[in-house]
């Protein structure tokens, strides 16, 4: 028996888009793997002020690995330099100096950042800089 050439074409077509399928669907997400591009930007030092219960000016000095954010956070108020870890989501940012006991939320965009901060004693505001 003959197949028409009408049949074997509209069989290779239901093979191919099923192949194709198969293969969209295995295929890892890479914006789900990978850290969006702005992120490179976020490692190095940082200059910033912050007010509230504390008030005063910040260096911060960190790496990014993936999301992970690590380095330190000098202070001068309370003066000292502190260990800083946090992470970076989108744009949203958190991280926290357990040495000072202090927490941080906020957002980045570019080379600047803001957001809010939170101790035992009280919060307030902070935003930062790039500067290398």
């Amino acid at each position: 028996m003959m197949r028409s050439p009408w049949l074997s074409a509209a069989m290779l077509t239901v093979v191919a888009l099923l192949g194709a399928a198969s293969i969209a669907q295995a295929a890892p997400a890479t914006d789900q793997t990978r850290p969006p591009k702005h992120h490179s930007t976020l490692a190095g030092t940082w200059s910033g002020k912050y007010g509230g219960a504390f008030s005063g000016t910040f260096t911060l000095h960190w790496t990014l690995t993936r999301s992970i954010l690590r380095g330190s956070i000098t202070l001068t108020n309370p003066s000292g330099k502190y260990s800083v870890g946090g992470s970076v989501h989108g744009n949203a940012i958190t991280f926290g100096a357990v040495g000072a006991g202090a927490t941080y939320k906020g957002s980045v965009s570019g080379t600047s950042m803001s957001g809010t901060y939170q101790t035992p004693q009280g919060g307030g505001s902070w935003s930062a800089h790039k500067t290398s």
